[in-house]
């Protein structure tokens, strides 16, 4: 746009300096007749001297300090112009006298005038920006060639000395290459066939495959657990109960009654292992000390148990109404531990664990205490459940074991008649 203005002032510069010639003739010839009238006695003969005109005063505008360009010679253009300078202060008219030549500036052409440098253009050749790579020499490719020759050569180096390390292994120790196979990373883990559950046994050949897996040197206990389909959450279906077996467990039980007066005597009589009242009491909670397998306590005496109440709990010894270990018949109570009565209780796992009787017992001992078991198992059924069927919904399932030996699963089929069988000869 600078440039297009430039171009315009100039041609009009052009333009407007052609007539100033014809003005200045028009204004002699105006003052050559102004001073012929002028004279009364003028000499018509006498040729007309050209008279010298007064030069007309022109208004000068300030123009920036460096004398302008002349109109032939062009001004340079620049690509970029730079802005116009602050208005200089105004100079004081020239005298007419000094003027020679007239003015080829005009108001119009000063006006456009722009603070141009004097500066020829200068085209440069185009180039492309250089990559890194160009900025290396001859000199830098071949260096760097030779290094990664050398890296190359003492990396293969290095690869067969590791080689003849490893052949030299491998005669030393007579490894075969089979066994140097590298297996990738991840491997594909084959998983493991899980093993099918046994089918469930009869009662009958299930004791006597126990029995045939006892052969450990001490007389091994047979061990009935019971899985149940009772869920652990539900406290209000917890299982437990007590029986006695018909023909015990054979273990020697060692017997202790909390007791006073007459019901100490008795329980001594009795055949109790040991008697106490208070001071029992404190002879337990000063030691931490009690070594019998059950415990009785009378309903006077079994308030005072609270002092050692959660020792005797962790040992499961605590007295209890509902297992019948709080009552006044001491006599009876011995002597039903003595014949073998055992106690039972659902765990976290909703799983019975109980002792059933010896490896030396025989199949038809063990057979009788398991029917006796699980009529009593039966009888502990909770209330809430569902009574159209014995077992369906409340036993899942049932495996005898002995101490150190595998576990047999037995079927529900077998264990009802088991069960029915001894409440037929000993209840009815």
């Amino acid at each position: 746009m600078a440039a297009l203005k430039l171009l315009l002032s100039q041609a009009r510069r052009h333009c407007l300096s052609k007539p100033s010639f014809p003005h200045r003739s028009l204004c002699s010839s105006s003052s050559s007749s102004s001073s012929s009238s002028s004279n009364p006695n003028p000499n018509s003969e006498s040729p007309a001297k050209p008279s010298q005109s007064v030069p007309i005063q022109p208004v000068s505008y300030t123009v920036k300090p460096k004398d302008p360009s002349t109109p032939d010679q062009p001004t340079p253009q620049s690509p970029t112009p730079s802005p116009p300078p602050p208005f200089p202060p105004r100079q004081q008219p020239r005298n007419p006298q000094q003027q020679e030549t007239p003015s080829l500036w005009t108001r119009e052409d000063i006006r456009y005038v722009k603070d141009v440098p004097n500066i020829s253009p200068v085209s440069y050749p185009s180039r492309v920006a250089p990559l890194p790579a160009d900025k290396i020499s001859a000199d830098g490719e071949e260096a760097n060639k030779e290094q990664r020759l050398e890296s190359s050569e003492e990396m293969e180096r290095e690869r067969r000395r590791i080689e003849a390390e490893g052949r030299m292994r491998r005669r030393v120790f007579r490894v075969s290459e089979e066994e140097n196979v590298a297996v990738p990373f991840p491997m594909l883990i084959k998983k493991k066939e899980s093993k099918e559950k046994p089918a469930p046994l009869d009662l009958v050949e299930a004791i006597r495959l126990v029995k045939a897996s006892a052969t450990k040197k001490f007389d091994e206990t047979i061990e009935a657990h019971v899985r149940l389909a009772i869920k652990k959450e539900r406290t209000d279906q917890i299982v437990h109960g007590s029986l006695i077996l018909p023909h015990g467990v054979a273990k020697v039980v060692r017997v202790a009654f909390f007791a006073e007066g007459a019901d100490a005597d008795e329980a001594r009589a009795a055949g109790a292992d040991i008697v106490g009242g208070v001071e029992l009491i404190e002879e337990i909670a000063s030691s931490n000390k009690f070594n019998v397998d059950k415990c009785f306590a009378t309903p006077q005496l079994v308030l005072r148990l609270n002092k050692i109440a959660s020792f005797l709990k962790e040992r499961h010894l605590l007295p209890d109404r509902k297992s019948g270990t709080v009552t006044s018949d001491v006599s009876g109570a011995i002597k039903a531990a003595r014949l073998g009565r055992i106690h039972f209780k659902m765990d976290k796992t909703s799983i019975v664990h109980v002792g059933l009787g010896k490896a030396s017992f025989t199949e038809e001992s063990l057979r009788e205490n398991i029917g006796a078991f699980m009529n009593s198992l039966l009888i502990a059924k909770p209330a809430s459940l569902k009574k159209a069927s014995k077992y369906a919904g409340y036993v899942n399932s049932f495996h005898i074991c002995s101490t150190m030996g595998p576990g047999f699963p037995i079927s529900i089929q077998s264990l009802s008649k088991a069960a029915d069988h001894f409440h037929k000869v000993n209840i009815n």
